[in-house]
């Protein structure tokens, strides 16, 4: 409880200081590690689709907007030759388990990761495997330990993830509950329902904490708009020891996001 109490204190203190601690300058995500990863190509249908990417892209557009560093940042794709431009890096297990590993031994006050594709209730869909929940977790246990860390996992049956990643330092955010599919992954899709409210709800908040029930009424509100059944029902749980701190950790309000989803396809 020390180290933690320690980190809380320097925390707040950095944040009075504000602007003027050059230590501060970058806010409080600047040393965090950060992936997020596009874990498919396909829409449900089975025919080429950039519903995940263009998540992947904007979620870590809007990740830098808010506060994180590019050198402490990956993004990773099934297609990174068609997405030159961002430098992504192929998303396969190997590569994103050797970034995350050589990002979190300098970026260490906290974590985030962040996936996007198909889900099963095995796990979720990263190139030519399942990445089930256990392996996941083992990852984060392993490279984040006990420093803050957020888990967005956006895949239908997602909730599966939540036992393996929860923990008292971790907040865990995932776009259905574990026996039901999320929707908004067709051809015509920009992004899927549960992306594109992550991306409409970061400019109305100001910290995670915040975020997550955002990002929940936004989906219940969409689906029943959209008369999408029945209801993913979004999953968020904080631990106990980040839960009082993580409103703290505020982020730059990012800019609004352009892209909309358009249709009401799971996956």
């Amino acid at each position: 409880m020390i180290p933690r109490l320690l980190s809380l204190l320097t925390l707040i203190a950095g944040l009075a200081l504000g602007a003027d601690a050059p230590a501060q300058a970058a806010g409080p995500f600047g040393d965090w590690a950060a992936i997020v990863v596009a874990g498919d190509w396909k829409a449900h249908s089975g025919a080429p689709s950039d519903v995940f990417d263009n998540a992947r892209h904007d979620v870590g557009q809007a990740l830098l907007s808010a506060g994180f560093s590019p050198a402490n940042l990956r993004e990773f794709s099934t297609r990174p030759d068609r997405f030159g431009a961002d430098k992504p890096l192929k998303a396969d297990i190997e590569t994103i388990v050797g970034q995350l590993t050589e990002l979190t031994d300098k970026a260490k006050s906290g974590c985030l990761v962040y996936f996007t594709s198909h889900g099963s209730p095995d796990g979720i869909v990263v190139g030519d495997h399942i990445w089930r929940p256990a392996g996941l977790g083992k990852l984060i246990d392993q490279t984040c330990g006990q420093r803050p860390t957020i888990a967005i996992i956006s895949a239908c049956f997602s909730g599966v993830f939540v036992p393996e990643l929860d923990g008292p330092d971790r907040m865990v955010l995932t776009a259905a509950r574990p026996d039901r599919a999320s929707f908004g992954c067709g051809e015509a899709d920009h992004y899927t329902f549960f992306d594109t409210c992550l991306l409409q709800s970061l400019p109305q908040t100001h910290d995670f904490a915040a975020l997550g029930p955002a990002v929940q009424a936004c989906v219940a509100k969409r689906e029943a708009d959209l008369r999408a059944a029945p209801a993913s029902e979004p999953q968020c749980k904080i631990g106990a020891t980040l839960r009082p701190m993580l409103p703290l950790y505020r982020y730059t309000t990012p800019a609004p996001m352009t892209g909309s989803g358009r249709n009401s396809n799971s996956g």
